[in-house]
């Protein structure tokens, strides 16, 4: 689904965040990323998602070399994204009016969105009239809508207190997102990711050339919080993120 073959790219002449870097995601798979304070993640999603533009390399969605954004993608962004002169009903729309679907089918996608992520009592409240949850209920409800098979998610919980960000991580599981698209979620939070994904990826600091990943097969189930098994790789993150801030430590890893 995902194919990155000799990634080059850096914000400045002569500095390098990606310098020859590959990757690959499988379709259905479910990634994080995640690494020390610095390190490229959201300028990696931004790269999936063709906001961003490689100097060098070439990087394949679904099998088509990216040259942009494309319709297929969604992004869920830590801000929301929403624009606060539309309801939460229409904020939710948004992207279906775009595509010009015709308006009767648009609001029996919004009317089941709005029910599935919680939101029908809040439908005709505007952003700011709605509490840090319910906004990014509306963003996820927003982007699920487009039936994306890419979808990247940067840090789309890490503003919400505890509770709501546990509630939106089991809501993420529950909808059932994994297996229907391929999900990379960029996270600082090491339990977030142990949680969500069945692989992560831990960037050590620029320039990067490789990256170390972990397996976590048992990961993106409701029940996974309480296993030993959850707990297990959670350390093994953390010492994982501890090598990546050294680059010989990460050498004699990969």
């Amino acid at each position: 689904m995902i194919s990155l073959d000799g990634l080059e790219f850096g914000y400045a002449p002569g500095q390098s965040v990606f310098k020859d870097f590959s990757w690959r995601a499988e379709p259905g798979d479910a990634w994080a990323i995640i690494g020390p304070s610095g390190c490229g993640k959201t300028t990696l999603l931004y790269l999936l998602a063709g906001l961003r533009r490689p100097r060098g390399g070439r990087i394949a969605v679904a099998g088509e070399a990216l040259a942009g954004p494309r319709a297929a993608t969604g992004l869920i962004l830590q801000d929301y994204g929403l624009l606060p002169w539309l309801t939460a009903r229409d904020n939710v729309g948004l992207g279906l009016r775009i595509r010009g679907l015709p308006r009767r089918q648009e609001a029996e996608e919004v009317s089941t969105w709005l029910e599935r992520l919680g939101l029908r009592e809040a439908a005709e409240r505007y952003p700011s009239q709605l509490s840090g949850g319910q906004r990014q209920r509306v963003a996820i409800a927003r982007t699920l809508a487009l039936e994306p098979d890419l979808l990247l998610m940067d840090e789309p919980f890490s503003s919400l207190d505890a509770i709501s960000r546990e509630d939106l991580q089991d809501l993420t599981l529950a909808l059932g997102i994994e297996g229907q698209a391929t999900t990379v979620l960029v996270t600082h939070n090491i339990e977030e990711a142990a949680y969500l994904a069945r692989r992560i990826l831990v960037l050590p600091r620029p320039p990067i050339t490789r990256a170390e990943v972990i397996e976590n097969p048992r990961g993106g189930r409701l029940e996974y919080r309480r296993e030993a098994a959850y707990f297990a790789v959670c350390d093994q993150v953390r010492q994982a993120i501890e090598r990546a801030q050294s680059p010989a430590a990460l050498e004699a890893v990969t």
